[in-house]
């Protein structure tokens, strides 16, 4: 069954970077062919898109995170790659990824990223 698995995430102080990767677990995905997602969540709040890869528009992150996150991805490997950094407090969240639009079959646990202050 499709899901995805992510990982890199931990704790860090204000101003630090940390790598998140995202693997396919799909042997019959085609991971190539799709645009891949990283969103976010914070307790008590929705699942918010931070970034996408892919497609005719290549790479998008948020606007108000450009200047400190970046997205890459390795299609050989099924693996996609959020880099995050100058950190701040309220990056803190569990950080998932998905398609995008999302599928809700592949959501996998997330991995939890904590900055503190």
């Amino acid at each position: 069954q499709m899901k995805f698995v992510e990982s890199g995430g931990g704790l860090v102080q204000a101003g630090g970077s940390l790598r998140l990767s995202c693997a396919a677990s799909g042997r019959t995905f085609r991971f190539e062919h799709n645009v891949i997602g990283w969103y976010r969540q914070t307790p008590g709040n929705q699942r918010e898109l931070v970034a996408t890869i892919g497609g005719r528009e290549g790479t998008r992150i948020s606007d108000s995170l450009k200047d400190r996150f970046t997205v890459s991805r390795d299609n050989a490997a099924k693996t996609a790659y959020l880099q995050m950094n100058s950190l701040k407090p309220e990056d803190t969240a569990t950080y998932y990824c998905n398609t995008s639009p999302y599928n809700r079959l592949f959501w996998g646990q997330g991995t939890q990223d904590t900055v503190s202050s």
